[in-house]
């Protein structure tokens, strides 16, 4: 896989057979094709101004043309960048700018056009950097995964192969923060096949937007976190999501029931489970669900699927060896996927990856096991299972009995804590006005032992959301 045949020549041709057609519809308003192309030749115009001839760039983002084309103007000059969002703390910012050691940024920019100039593509090895995104670090300061051409590229040759087709007819929905690699995703599979990417705001209620836009537009592709369809259900008798033809459901474990449930809104829609950490580009592994057949899950979470074309997948023992028949371990992925490490950052790269038989792979840090059918059953974090009493506990079979209890209509998060006396405690939040829980502490007793009953239930009327649509379990946490 080759980073201009998989990315900057569709993208290329997609300008030379459809100028005229719409590329981007963002605030209400549409762009062509050839008004992207124009950004993309200006600002390729600033980049090669620059007085420091610097490999990696700093990209401020805003819901605009220029920014999605200052991602490809950067690429077709052989650099890479590394997203920087307006509202993060200025300490933030300028902690990512000096460990990447960059000082250009590109900011709206707003470059006279003068002449098409999408041709003569910089020269880059396909190990040169595309991006890095910073998440955040245990210790306080964000760490940087490198994902480089090689990367991106296979990861589009992968996504193809699964089989979803993208046409120049299609309105593809992007609701993604540009922090968070799916928008890489969200709009790549519209502009390399010649369709419209539809944006959301900043600012806006995601879910509120997203919803106005499948109706109002009639969206036909787009990926969600399904945090997102949580909050549109009590609106699902009314809700037309029929013009999709396909939708992902990314970023967070994804429960059965909503899936069932959402199949009443895009009746004419291919349901699909993705999932991956960033590390491994995008997505890695992906599950096609079957209407109104039985689809494989655990305690009420959708199988994550069969590893994508471009990765391999193992499931090992804490000791290192891999498990036999349905044993639980942890999942660890390799191929040409898997970034090459983390952005100076030694002692994570030498925890976080391994070689076996010849092959680096990386940690995930889920638990999983293979079923029978060769596909992965997700059962939650690693390190979100607890001792109690010395019982390994999973939090996800905690929350699974919960949300039966509230016929799978509330959302529950069970989070392990050390008291005072600092022993191991599980406290179950639950999205809903305060309410009495004899109820629920009874139905939890007749499905559990006493070590796996949560000592505290927390009513939220609403969960925090982190910027990729999870559920924020640290922001909870605080509240204990």
């Amino acid at each position: 896989m080759i980073f201009k045949h998989e990315i900057l020549t569709p993208v290329r041709n997609s300008i030379a057979n459809y100028p005229d057609r719409n590329a981007f519809y963002i605030g209400g308003t549409y762009y062509t094709y050839r008004q992207f192309a124009e950004r993309v030749s200006a600002i390729r115009g600033e980049i090669r101004k620059a007085t420091k001839n610097e490999q990696i760039w700093g990209l401020s983002l805003h819901d605009n043309l220029n920014t999605y084309a200052s991602i490809f103007a950067l690429w077709m000059e052989g650099k890479a960048y590394v997203p920087l969002h307006p509202s993060w703390p200025e300490d933030r910012i300028e902690s990512i700018k000096q460990q990447v050691g960059c000082s250009n940024v590109l900011d709206t920019c707003d470059a006279p056009f003068t002449a098409m100039d999408l041709d003569n593509w910089a020269e880059a090895s396909e190990d040169d950097l595309a991006y890095i995104l910073f998440t955040s670090g245990s210790t306080g300061v964000p760490k940087g995964v490198q994902l480089t051409r090689r990367n991106l590229a296979a990861f589009m040759d992968s996504f193809w192969k699964t089989g979803i087709d993208i046409t120049p007819d299609d309105r593809c929905m992007q609701v993604f923060d540009l922090t968070f690699d799916v928008s890489v995703q969200s709009y790549l599979v519209a502009l390399t096949r010649g369709a419209c990417v539809y944006t959301v705001p900043y600012g806006q209620v995601k879910y509120l937007y997203a919803a106005s836009l499948i109706q109002e537009q009639s969206i036909t592709f787009g990926a969600m976190a399904p945090s997102m369809l949580t909050y549109l259900r009590p609106y699902f008798e009314e809700f037309d999501a029929s013009s999709m033809k396909a939708c992902i459901l990314t970023a967070e474990a994804c429960p059965v029931d909503l899936m069932e449930a959402w199949y009443g809104c895009a009746k004419n829609t291919e349901i699909y489970d993705f999932y991956g950490p960033t590390e491994a580009t995008i997505y890695c592994t992906y599950y096609k669900l079957t209407r109104g057949g039985e689809n494989l899950s655990l305690n009420g979470i959708i199988s994550i699927g069969k590893p994508l074309a471009n990765v391999q997948a193992i499931i090992i023992r804490e000791d290192g060896s891999l498990v036999e028949g349905q044993e639980k371990g942890e999942l660890c992925v390799a191929g040409d996927q898997v970034t090459p490490g983390y952005w100076k950052n030694e002692e994570k790269n030498s925890s976080s990856f391994f070689v076996r038989d010849g092959v680096r792979y990386y940690h995930t840090g889920d638990l999983c096991y293979w079923h029978e059918s060769g596909n992965i059953m997700y059962s939650g974090r690693i390190d979100q299972q607890a001792k109690i009493q010395g019982f390994r506990v999973e939090l996800g079979e905690i929350e699974h009995h919960a949300r039966t209890f509230y016929q799978n209509e509330r959302r529950v998060i069970a989070i392990a804590f050390q008291n005072a006396q600092n022993l191991t405690e599980i406290a179950l939040f639950v999205e809903t006005q305060q309410e009495d829980s004899k109820e629920l502490i009874a139905y939890l007793r007749s499905k559990m032992p006493s070590y796996m009953i949560p000592s505290r239930i927390i009513y939220e009327p609403s969960f925090p959301l982190n910027k990729s649509e999870k559920v924020d379990r640290n922001a909870l946490k605080q509240k204990l």
